[in-house]
């Protein structure tokens, strides 16, 4: 008896005192997160995420530039909105998307479509790499965010803009993204990505290469290096001064605590990950409404679908404008019903 009451003893006091610990004023209170987003569609998918955080008693400040697509609030949420002032308007912010999205309806052969879609990227990215220029140079947003004692830092890092926000607080950091270009995501957390059977982005190669495929994938894998560096160019120019040092994108990616990635392992090709990178699924633009009707998409390539459903979702465009300026675009279709707008072929 005496000895059995000693090892209750021992099993129940560890557990009075994590009790105590939690019952203590303070020590119970959930953490005060900042959240930096992507604007557009990416928001979509994060909101839902910060909702539920703020729900279950945390703090959630969100960041956010006074101009942006599709973070402006028509319901009601339990976190808090903090924007910064910017000289950008709606109207540049428009216009950039429009031509993005006419260069890739042009139809170029290969190296002048590779060439304008460069060209074009690196001209949209240094649009939202000013907004993120402009926090910086506001005074008042930046002594709220040192005065403020967030815990973590919670952002997409497409565009570098969060990732430099938590370098310069110095806090530690967690990533909710689909990917970034150049495979940086996988580079960053250093996960091995061996040329002989991970394809590179818009190889369109599957894991079974041929030899000629896999010279293909590398001859991919050092164009990146080109491109991405036109691509972060600004924002390296950006973290460099505000770090005060030399810093590459991936210095500013590299000690994220955790990669929360928006897609299913198991639907990609095999790889190596690292324990940090955690796949959650699908959960990409929240937002859902019932179709009326049933629409045959087989005469259109999944790229133009997505493309049309980028451009609705970023906000750049008001949804029957997109339709009626880019009609030749989907021609195929002599009726197009999606998301509960119906527009017929002229």
């Amino acid at each position: 008896v005496s000895a059995h009451r000693k090892m209750t003893l021992r099993l129940c006091s560890p557990l009075a005192a994590w009790i105590f610990i939690l019952l203590i004023p303070g020590l119970s209170e959930g953490g005060k997160l900042l959240v930096v987003p992507m604007i557009g569609s990416h928001w979509l998918s994060m909101k839902e995420v910060i909702q539920k955080l703020a729900e279950r008693g945390h703090e959630v400040v969100v960041l956010k530039p006074q101009v942006s697509w599709h973070t402006g609030e028509t319901e009601k949420h339990a976190y808090t909105v903090k924007t910064y002032p910017v000289s950008t308007k709606f109207e540049e912010l428009d216009d950039a998307f429009r031509l993005y999205a006419a260069t890739h309806l042009k139809g170029l052969p290969f190296p002048l479509y590779a060439y304008s879609l460069y060209n074009i990227s690196t001209y949209l990215f240094e649009s939202f790499y000013s907004q993120c220029r402009e926090l910086f140079d506001s005074m008042e947003t930046l002594q709220y965010l040192n005065q403020s004692g967030f815990d973590a830092v919670l952002t997409d890092p497409l565009f570098m803009c969060g990732a430099t926000v938590a370098n310069y607080l110095s806090l530690p950091f967690v990533f909710l993204m689909r990917g970034l270009p150049c495979n940086l995501h996988f580079e960053a957390a250093q996960s091995p990505s061996p040329l002989s059977y991970v394809p590179r982005t818009f190889s369109f190669n599957s894991d079974h290469m041929t030899f000629f495929q896999r010279v293909e994938n590398t001859l991919i894998a050092l164009l990146e290096l080109f491109y991405c560096h036109g691509y972060y160019r600004a924002a390296k120019q950006l973290s460099s001064e505000v770090l005060q040092r030399d810093v590459t994108p991936l210095d500013l990616l590299n000690s994220a605590s955790i990669s929360i990635m928006r897609f299913d392992f198991v639907f990609e090709y095999p790889r190596p990950v690292m324990p940090n990178m955690v796949f959650i699924g699908g959960m990409n633009c929240a937002r859902k409404k019932p179709l009326p009707k049933v629409c045959c998409f087989s005469q259109v390539t999944f790229s133009k679908a997505m493309l049309l459903h980028g451009l609705w979702t970023f906000g750049a465009l008001d949804f029957v404008d997109l339709i009626s300026e880019y009609w030749y675009f989907f021609t195929p279709w002599t009726e197009m019903c999606v998301d509960n707008f119906c527009v017929r072929s002229p």
